[in-house]
């Protein structure tokens, strides 16, 4: 009797540590990738990062005997977790940032969690409880007063005040970074529903070549005018990091966790990006954090706390993931 017992509480946790991990991987990379972003355009970036992980995940591409061969349903879920998760979600934040302040697009890109919520009770009938709301609210706001206690983006702020006016483009920045958010969301759902048909590492290496195949005519076009002889030993091997980090490890993680882990609560975790590139930056390029943003990271981290802790006996609330099962293995 008391083995399932233990199974059942062993898998959310490991699937906590899955997640966190591979939100914190994303933050390490993201501070990490200033070189990268100097040496390389971005489609070009882009497009290698894609290469590498294919390369390193061709062996994820045999089906397993165990696994039932992709439906159409999952065929077309696969290709929108990669145009909204890679391709989508990139564009409207690089284009976003563009339009409006680094305050504001913290501010908004705050609200992941809560839409990650919404959508999974919308569309996984995921049960929401307070208890999670209570904890995402937390981590909204954690992240949301980081973004205002960093100096830079203080400084950015003030100047921007009078182009506010003056700049009629600044809704459309907000618009891009809503749907950033809307995308990073509907990652979370896709991916939970894609677990309940195929395998983490499938996952995994079949929306990494989407993503390949989506960029690459953009990354071929701007390596005409670009010498890849120019970058330097040290800036290959720092790639070969970002593309097996970015394409490889923190999707896996990310499949792996949502197999145990409501969609709904695994949205909280997406807190951890801005905690870790905050100490990337500090220990990798000497930038000084302040008392008022550990005190944010602190309440981000406390709305972790607060979302994954249940009660004693408490139902999984995940339950939805059978019932998307049925209807894939059905068609």
């Amino acid at each position: 009797m008391s083995e399932p017992h233990t199974t059942q509480i062993r898998g959310p946790w490991l699937g906590y540590a899955c997640l966190a991990l591979s939100m914190a991987l994303v933050g390490n990379y993201v501070a990490l990738s200033k070189p990268l972003l100097a040496a390389f355009p971005v489609f070009v970036l882009t497009t290698l990062r894609f290469l590498i992980g294919a390369v390193a995940m061709v062996p994820w591409l045999k089906r397993p005997a165990s696994e039932p061969p992709m439906t159409r349903n999952v065929k077309w879920l696969l290709f929108l977790e990669s145009f909204l998760g890679n391709f989508l979600f990139s564009v409207c934040m690089l284009f976003g940032m563009m339009h409006t302040s680094a305050v504001a697009a913290g501010i908004v890109l705050s609200a992941i969690p809560a839409a990650v919520a919404i959508l999974s009770w919308v569309f996984l009938k995921e049960r929401v409880s307070w208890r999670s709301w209570t904890g995402i609210s937390c981590a909204a706001i954690g992240i949301a007063l980081y973004s205002l206690t960093k100096n830079e983006q203080i400084i950015d702020a003030e100047q921007a005040k009078d182009a506010i006016f003056v700049d009629k483009k600044i809704w459309l920045g907000i618009v891009l970074l809503v749907g950033a958010v809307l995308c990073e969301a509907s990652y979370a759902v896709i991916g939970k529903r894609l677990t309940a048909a195929l395998s983490p590492k499938r996952i995994s290496a079949m929306i990494n070549l989407w993503g390949l195949a989506l960029v690459a005519p953009a990354g071929i076009w701007a390596m005409q005018d670009f010498a890849l002889s120019s970058v330097s030993g040290s800036v290959w091997w720092l790639l070969i990091y970002y593309g097996l980090a970015a394409s490889v490890l923190t999707v896996w993680l990310w499949m792996t966790g949502l197999k145990t882990v409501p969609a709904s609560r695994a949205g909280v975790f997406t807190v951890m990006l801005p905690i870790s590139a905050a100490m990337s930056g500090v220990v990798w390029l000497d930038e000084v954090m302040t008392w008022g943003q550990v005190g944010a990271f602190a309440l981000a981290l406390i709305g972790i706390v607060i979302a994954t802790s249940e009660r004693p006996g408490a139902k999984p609330l995940s339950g939805s993931t059978q019932t998307w099962q049925d209807t894939t293995t059905n068609h």
